[in-house]
């Protein structure tokens, strides 16, 4: 497991919005706009709902990648190559809760209720950091 370089942290406390690449089953990538977050072990975490493409993709493959550009600065990025280490259910609502309030600035997540599933957290082992 590659860790986050410290002079990228930051791009995990701000409205960041990360590219996360996942594999669908014929073997073509799949791209979808998300908000990441990081947890204290260095997992990559992406939060969803259980049954949309990307959990899908990543339970069948979890092979994935993340493009995250600055967003002052869009020369600046990080890219992410690395495996899924598990999706759970374990605090998933709390933590799309408490990625609003950074997102959205506002306390609970809006669309409570409106996922075809319960909320997940993907959580992504990077094997391969690139910053520039």
């Amino acid at each position: 497991m590659e860790s986050i370089p410290d002079e990228y942290r930051d791009l995990f406390e701000r409205e960041t919005i990360a590219h996360f690449a996942t594999l669908m089953p014929d073997g073509t990538p799949q791209v979808t706009p998300v908000w990441i977050d990081a947890d204290e072990d260095g997992f990559v975490l992406v939060n969803t709902a259980r049954g949309r493409q990307k959990e899908r993709n990543v339970r069948a493959d979890p092979r994935v990648g993340l493009s995250i550009t600055d967003p002052s600065d869009p020369y600046r990025y990080l890219s992410i190559r690395g495996e899924v280490h598990e999706v759970t259910e374990d605090r998933a609502v709390e933590h799309i809760d408490e990625l609003a309030r950074r997102y959205m600035d506002v306390e609970e997540y809006p669309h409570h209720g409106e996922e075809r599933g319960p909320r997940v957290v993907i959580r992504i082992r990077p094997d391969s950091v690139v910053g520039n």
